[in-house]
């Protein structure tokens, strides 16, 4: 069995971006070295390294002379972010539809479980259950750099996955969304899986443009 042993930053790092992407720490709002060094008991070393990762996630930014702030959500990013998913997640979906294996389809059906039981009581855990359900779907697929640009949009959506899900009924609609989905995928049908998953995103950013767009 082997032990990952995360580093001081890392913990920081997912310690601020669990509070980002849960809205605790909300948009403009100004992420101070020190205090959070006080809280956590560390120096501010290890502080400036999470908050360097979490500039390269987009999710902090250092203003001169004002230090850092937390970005803010913007439907001009959301419509970044949605627009790329849709140009190649449905397609990679489909060929991972195509090309799994009864493991990869063993692991997307207990990616489905542990997302549908997330539900909707702690969005920041639902949002994190959305992308590796999603990230299931597309890792049979033998394109190792379109993964890689859905994974980083995956992590990039988690904070508008969030902003989607408070309004009630959306957690029911996307769960319906899902099981489609994973019916489609379980029986190999790769155009009904990129049909289904283009139509789930767009709503999604329909969604999101009639939340964001005032």
């Amino acid at each position: 069995m082997s032990l990952v042993v995360r580093s001081l930053p890392d913990r920081i790092f997912e310690i601020l971006r669990e509070r980002i992407v849960a809205g605790s720490l909300p948009g403009n709002d100004p992420v101070r070295q020190d205090a959070i060094a006080q809280e956590l008991g560390v120096s501010k070393i290890p502080v400036r390294e999470a908050l360097s990762r979490l500039a390269q996630d987009g999710l902090v930014v250092s203003l001169p002379n004002r230090g850092w702030y937390v970005r803010p959500l913007s439907l001009a990013e959301a419509e970044d972010i949605y627009a790329l998913r849709l140009s190649v997640e449905p397609a990679c979906a489909g060929r991972g539809a195509l090309r799994a294996t009864t493991l990869d389809q063993g692991a997307v059906q207990s990616a489905y479980a542990a997302l549908k039981s997330a539900g909707t009581r702690d969005l920041t855990d639902a949002a994190i259950r959305n992308r590796e359900f999603h990230l299931a779907l597309i890792r049979p697929d033998e394109r190792p750099l379109t993964r890689q640009l859905i994974e980083r949009l995956t992590l990039l959506a988690e904070r508008y996955v969030v902003q989607h899900l408070r309004p009630s009924g959306r957690g029911s609609r996307a769960q319906d969304e899902h099981a489609q989905l994973l019916d489609a995928w379980l029986r190999r049908d790769a155009q009904a899986v990129e049909a289904r998953l283009s139509a789930h995103i767009q709503g999604t950013l329909l969604d999101l443009r009639r939340q964001l767009g005032c």
